[in-house]
């Protein structure tokens, strides 16, 4: 008894036939991109900003908080819960001197309950 054979692989599309796709590292492409290497500046930036503003947090609260986006109008940041973002929005002048002690100077920071999903 002969073991059945593999089924054939599928065609590729039209479109595709002749061309040579490879894979690519995902910084590469968002390094080639202008748009996507802007928004992924600006998710770094985010980030650095929430590593400097973080030691001007009560202890504990530093956990329950992201970083949001970062635009020409604001700065967000993420709250698990709406009692972190109440005591988050009572740590935003400290936050903004702590940033500004470092040279960080921008927009305002905003407190946003991050979404579930």
């Amino acid at each position: 008894m002969t073991a059945p054979s593999a089924p054939p692989a599928p065609a590729p599309p039209p479109a595709a036939r002749g061309r040579h796709w490879s894979a690519r590292p995902l910084s590469g492409a968002l390094a080639d991109s202008v748009p996507l290497s802007a928004l992924l500046a600006r998710v770094r930036e985010s980030e650095r900003r929430l590593a400097l503003a973080a030691p001007s947090m009560p202890a504990g609260l530093a956990a329950l908080v992201r970083a949001g986006p970062l635009d020409e109008e604001a700065w967000v940041l993420l709250a698990e819960h709406s009692a972190a973002a109440a005591k988050l929005r009572q740590c935003v002048p400290s936050i903004e001197a702590a940033l500004a002690a470092r040279g960080v100077v921008g927009p305002m920071v905003k407190i946003k309950i991050r979404p579930r999903g």
